[in-house]
C-alpha cells in the first residue's frame, strides 16, 4: 500500500507545484494590459470664431436693399446647382423703437412661389456680429459681417449649433440706395 500512497502523494505534490509556479495559460494568453489614458480633448472652436467680423462695422450704413449674388456652401445641391440660385432680395432696416435690433425682410422664390421671411437680428457688443434668436439659446444663429464696403458688396457668415450654415451670403447693394 505504500507504493500506491507514495504515487498519490507524488501526484498531489506535482499538482501543487504546477499551481504555485507562474506560467502562461494554454495558448500563450497573457493578462490584459492596463488601459492607456486618453489624451485631453482639444477645446471646441466655433468656425465663426475663426472668422472675425470686419472692424468698425457701421450697421446704419448696412441698411437698405441688398441682392443675393452668390452662395458659398458645402451643400452638394448648391455645389451642383449654384448658378441656379433663386433671386433673393434682402432689406435691412433699423426700427425707430429699438437701437439694439435690425429688421430683416428676405424675399425669395421657392417652388414657383414668392416668399417673404421676416426676422429680427439682435446687435451684440461686438461690432459686425449679430444674433438671430431661436426658441432656445442653443438654437440661436450667429451672424458675422465678414467684409463690406457698404456700397457694392457684403459677405455674411451664418452659424447655428456650432456649424456654418449653407446661407453664407455674398450680397450686392442696390446702386440707388447708396
Amino acid at each position: 500500500m505504500t507504493g500506491a500512497g507514495g504515487r498519490v502523494l507524488a501526484v498531489v505534490v506535482l499538482m501543487c507545484a504546477c499551481l504555485l509556479a507562474p506560467s502562461e495559460a494554454a495558448g500563450g494568453a497573457v493578462s490584459r494590459p492596463r488601459p492607456q489614458r486618453r489624451p485631453p480633448k482639444k477645446p471646441k472652436v466655433n468656425p465663426i470664431d475663426l472668422t472675425p467680423p470686419s472692424q468698425n462695422i457701421d450697421i446704419q450704413q448696412m441698411t437698405g436693399t441688398w441682392y443675393l449674388l452668390n452662395v458659398g456652401s458645402k451643400c452638394s445641391f448648391l455645389i451642383n446647382h449654384g448658378t441656379k440660385v433663386e433671386p433673393t432680395v434682402m432689406t435691412l432696416t433699423r426700427p425707430a423703437a429699438s437701437d439694439q435690433t435690425l429688421s430683416v425682410s428676405t424675399k425669395t422664390r421657392h417652388n414657383h412661389q414668392c416668399w417673404e421671411i421676416l426676422q429680427v437680428y439682435h446687435l451684440t457688443s461686438t461690432p459686425g456680429k449679430l444674433i438671430l434668436k431661436g426658441a432656445r439659446p442653443e438654437l440661436n444663429t450667429e451672424i458675422v459681417i465678414g467684409d463690406t464696403d457698404y456700397t457694392s458688396y457684403a459677405v455674411l457668415y451664418y452659424q447655428k449649433k456650432g456649424k456654418m450654415q449653407d446661407r453664407g451670403r455674398s450680397l450686392r447693394a442696390n446702386a440707388s440706395q447708396v
